[in-house]
């Protein structure tokens, strides 16, 4: 089967497994047997067909307490590709990509989706391969007053949703510096705060750090009306330590707004987020981009290969990870799609209690061991047979 012909892990596995079998294959593979199959509304079915898009939809319940109510909320994940070419006007590629967003946010306020992040730097093409600044510097804008936070803001009070916008920020106040940002929009329209991406790929194709450094924002968590939430940009899902710190500062669901392709790392993919979603005991949701983007001029990566003109596709496959290691099944790895997720937040208090994972983690232990290891007259802690 080629890469183009192979639409989804879950779309092969019920192909070619028989129905009790994939039970016991899902079990192993997701953690649950059953997908638990969240059912939309014949408006919510209708529009998403009419704007052209993948819908899927998931429960994750928790055990009923008797003194907390559950605490039930609806997430979603976007992915999309970029239909206009990157050859065209900043203002035409940009209002293209504002209007499809529109349109399939209007398909998750019908399905009753309260927090909504989208893909990495959604506004524009993922042009940091090409290394060249102009015309893709073009793109940065301001976070808090810019066209995209301006559009979102209104769309947010309108909906009554919290909305995550990854963008390429201008920092008018520092030198216009340009930054890797996520925008939190809150529900009722007003501007809550912003993340930085934490860490800076140097890697085949993504060469980003001739744009912008490692943000400075830490690791913010943001305390909305439907939970805590953290976001985890893209390349950071390769360090558990970010993870983890999302996880120390309380976030209960931590976003991992991304743009990767399957020649990279598409085998690391479905571990990495599920994986922090066990170890911190939070709800972890995977996007990424899909479709390829064909830049005007090649560029090369210091591999030895042929210069080119785009990264290879990018392979969708968004899914969400609870805390006790179950997952959804992912979206197309080709196909816009809008994830949609209805998760009890009381299930990150009930597998703390269970596994005990933060109890026993020990961090002033590794608190004091990183102390010595950043030093630089530092010695491995190495024990050599005489």
């Amino acid at each position: 089967m080629s890469e183009s012909n192979f639409k989804s892990l879950e779309a092969t596995l019920n192909k070619y497994i028989p129905p009790e079998e994939l039970r016991e294959v899902k079990r192993v593979l997701y953690g649950r047997a059953d997908d638990n199959e969240l059912q939309f509304s014949e408006e919510t079915l209708s529009l998403a067909k009419d704007v052209e898009i993948e819908l899927k939809g998931y429960v994750f319940s928790a055990r009923k307490e008797d003194l907390r109510r559950p605490r039930i909320v609806r997430v979603a994940a976007v992915q999309n590709t970029v239909d206009i070419p990157t050859t065209a006007p900043i203002h035409v590629q940009r209002d293209a990509l504002h209007e499809k967003i529109s349109n399939i946010l209007r398909v998750a306020v019908t399905a009753g989706v309260n927090i909504v992040c989208l893909q990495e730097a959604w506004t524009m093409p993922f042009a940091f391969c090409t290394r060249e600044k102009f015309p893709w510097c073009e793109f940065a804008e301001d976070v808090e007053n810019g066209p995209t936070t301006k559009m979102l803001k209104e769309l947010a009070k309108q909906y009554n949703m919290v909305i995550i916008s990854p963008i390429l920020e201008r920092d008018a106040n520092h030198h216009d510096t340009i930054w890797n940002t996520a925008v939190v929009i809150s529900n009722n329209g007003s501007y809550i705060g912003k993340h930085r991406k934490n860490h800076i790929p140097r890697v085949g194709d993504f060469n980003e750090s001739t744009y912008y450094y490692e943000g400075d924002t830490g690791h913010p968590v943001f305390e909305t009306q439907f939970g805590r939430i953290g976001i985890n940009i893209c390349y950071g899902r390769h360090h558990p330590q970010n993870w983890m710190m999302f996880g120390v500062n309380g976030a209960e669901i931590v976003f991992n707004p991304s743009a990767t392709v399957g020649g990279l790392s598409e085998p690391l993919w479905g571990i990495e987020a599920r994986n922090a979603a066990i170890a911190n005991s939070f709800f972890s949701v995977a996007i990424n981009r899909v479709g390829t983007e064909v830049f005007p001029n090649e560029f090369t990566s210091g591999n030895g290969l042929p210069a080119h003109k785009d990264f290879g596709p990018f392979y969708g496959s968004s899914y969400v990870a609870a805390p006790d290691g179950s997952r959804t099944p992912g979206l197309s790895r080709d196909k816009d799609g809008l994830l949609v997720v209805e998760m009890d937040l009381n299930l990150c208090r009930q597998i703390k209690d269970f596994w005990g994972f933060q109890m026993t983690q020990r961090l002033p232990l590794y608190a004091e061991s990183l102390a010595k290891a950043i030093k630089p007259d530092y010695k491995p802690q190495i024990v050599k047979e005489n």
